[in-house]
């Protein structure tokens, strides 16, 4: 007899057939299917297919899906079908949705808010860490039928008195397995146990460790279990290649092969909301036409921008992943991963940006020399070898601006104004006895006033001492998986993250083993009130009553901000630079680095460390 906490099971394959069925056939009112219809979907995806019917008949749901499989619609729609045949929508929320990281809550929030657009008087409210909470206690008390949010924040709303559960229908946990991995297991269960026993639970998740197996028998009722085997594969007409390039060299990397490359309009994918500005900023300081999107841009400067990228005003954009999400811009010529994903689903979607409406597309991924694990599953999960490409060199990027050079003069060659320009000219000529090829000369070094038309070859670089070389490439870190790659025994020097290039410092924050803390708790936390991934951690040393950890050395003030409101196990982690954290110490084999600090200093009311 099976144990199987399940009612029933089904698998669905990423594929279509000409028995699937439409939106219509699911049983959806006429007002979200219209709302699909403007978000263009045609049919539905299998999970959604799968999904959506049990959903509506009022069963919990447990879905087994990976990131990109449309998810998202399939939970959506039924909860906004049961919200919106209310006449009374009231304001107290009528459903929670809890997601591991603010990105993803404000993209599942955002989806919702499309879904509902024909659904008058149902409201959305994103909950999530880092944003301020006077916007958030304005939303609730306004009334939000729908809130989503992360973990730690929601738990916050509930321990203030903000939050209100009593009306909750219904319950959804995404990405669950991500939310355990994150520390929020407590939090979790927390939450569905302060929730009404009659409520709708549907869970999804990409795997089912045991835990989420635990907790599917504990709090669903008799679920119906969903899995889709996602079939992870790139379109022929995109050529794929990579670039090894060092995390430092990237900029040069990225302005060289826009150089050498012909493109006519190109999205360069990065991580962070920051970054998308800061590689905005330099490409526009390089003369190219570039702009930045990413979660925080309002969406009428998003559609200016999407725009002008149609248009040709813009040629190249800087996007994160949630906010490249649906665009559909035909010119789109290349795709540059700038940073690499942390997952191929993602992969997948960025590339998908380009090779439109069968027209061909190139995709480059930029991978770092501690990158190669990703760049494998990447070849694995999409089936197709990537082809690696060497760092145009100067000779490369010479050649190619007198090719444009020349591009130019013949193109200037049917100018409307060439007659007077030439006429101008031969009366110069005459005038001063100069030669026309010197005149030519003349006038495009004033085209370039202040340029130098060809690049000048690198500097030999100078010779390192292996003690150098090791600080710079950021040896030393544990990179096993799991929580414990986080662990340490004890002082050492941050150094650089090798992951990310990025520098680090040692942080202090206030619980440590006596809180009961675990090493999975202070990522979670931490990355999800913060903004960060896990890739931006180093060690973590968890002592009696306090912890050090490694992030990055230039938080921005927004993190700062945020981790000043974060708790662990109810306690304010007070985060502040460790005073106590050594220097990097050079010997005579090396020169002398000092361990780089945030720019503020910790407040008085704690002592130094010995």
């Amino acid at each position: 007899m099976s144990t199987s906490p399940v009612d029933s099971v089904s698998s669905f394959d990423d594929e279509r057939d000409a028995a699937d069925p439409s939106f219509a056939d699911l049983g959806i009112d006429d007002r979200l299917l219209a709302a699909i219809a403007d978000v263009g979907y045609e049919s539905p995806s299998p999970i959604q297919a799968a999904t959506i019917p049990p959903l509506l008949a009022g069963s919990d749901v447990v879905g087994l899906a990976q990131t990109g499989t449309g998810k998202t619609a399939a939970f959506a729609i039924p909860i906004l079908m049961g919200i919106g045949a209310r006449a009374d929508k009231g304001k107290a929320p009528q459903a929670l949705v809890l997601a591991p990281t603010r990105e993803l809550a404000i993209q599942v929030a955002e989806a919702f808010g499309r879904y509902s657009s024909h659904l008058p008087g149902v409201h959305v409210l994103p909950v999530y860490g880092g944003q301020n909470y006077a916007v958030q206690l304005s939303g609730l008390r306004r009334g939000a039928q729908v809130v989503v949010g992360t973990p730690g924040r929601v738990i916050d709303h509930l321990e203030r008195g903000t939050l209100d559960l009593t009306q909750l229908r219904y319950l959804v946990l995404d990405e669950a397995d991500e939310m355990l991995k994150m520390g929020f297991q407590e939090d979790v269960e927390r939450i569905l146990r302060d929730t009404p026993a009659e409520k709708q639970v549907a869970l999804f998740s990409a795997t089912m460790p045991s835990v989420i197996r635990k907790i599917s028998k504990q709090y669903l009722k008799d679920p119906v279990e969903i899995t889709v085997k996602a079939k992870t594969t790139t379109a022929t007409n995109i050529g794929q290649r990579y670039l090894y390039v060092s995390h430092q060299r990237k900029l040069d990397a990225l302005t060289r092969i826009l150089e050498v490359e012909t493109f006519e309009a190109m999205i360069i994918f990065v991580r962070t909301k920051q970054v998308t500005e800061e590689l905005a900023e330099k490409l526009r300081a390089r003369g190219y036409s570039a702009a930045a999107i990413n979660g925080d841009i309002a969406q009428a400067q998003r559609e200016r921008t999407i725009g002008q990228l149609k248009s040709g005003q813009l040629d190249i954009l800087v996007a994160t992943d949630v906010a490249a999400r649906g665009l559909d811009v035909e010119r789109i010529s290349h795709v540059v991963n700038y940073d690499i994903p942390h997952d191929t689903e993602s992969y997948v979607h960025r590339i998908g940006r380009t090779g439109r409406a069968g027209r061909s597309g190139e995709a480059l991924l930029f991978v770092t020399p501690r990158e190669r694990r990703l760049l494998d599953a990447i070849e694995r999960a999409t089936r197709q070898p990537l082809t690696e490409i060497p760092l145009p060199s100067v000779e490369d990027v010479n050649a190619q601006r007198v090719v444009k050079f020349h591009d130019q003069i013949t193109e200037n060659l049917n100018s409307d104004n060439l007659a007077l320009f030439r006429k101008l000219i031969e009366d110069y000529e005459a005038e001063h006895n100069i030669p026309l090829a010197d005149i030519a000369a003349a006038l495009a070094a004033s085209a370039h006033e202040g340029d130098n038309f060809f690049m000048e070859p690198e500097p030999e670089p100078q010779r390192r001492d292996r003690g150098t070389r090791k600080f710079e490439e950021g040896r030393g870190f544990d990179d096993r998986s799991g929580d414990r790659r986080f662990e340490d025994r004890g002082p050492r020097d941050p150094g650089v993250n090798r992951t990310t290039g990025v520098e680090m410092a040692t942080y202090r924050i206030s619980v440590g083993k006596r809180h009961r803390v675990v090493p999975g708790a202070i990522v979670g936390a931490i990355a999800n009130e913060g903004g960060l991934r896990r890739s931006d951690f180093g060690h973590i040393s968890i002592r009696p009553d306090h912890s050090l950890v490694e992030l990055p050395a230039e938080l921005s003030r927004e993190t700062l901000d945020a981790l000043r409101e974060t708790r662990i196990s109810g306690v304010l982690i007070d985060l502040q630079p460790d005073q106590g954290a050594p220097g990097f110490r050079p010997t005579n084999r090396g020169p002398r680095r000092e361990h780089k600090r945030p720019d503020y200093k910790r407040p008085d009311r704690r002592k130094p460390r010995s």
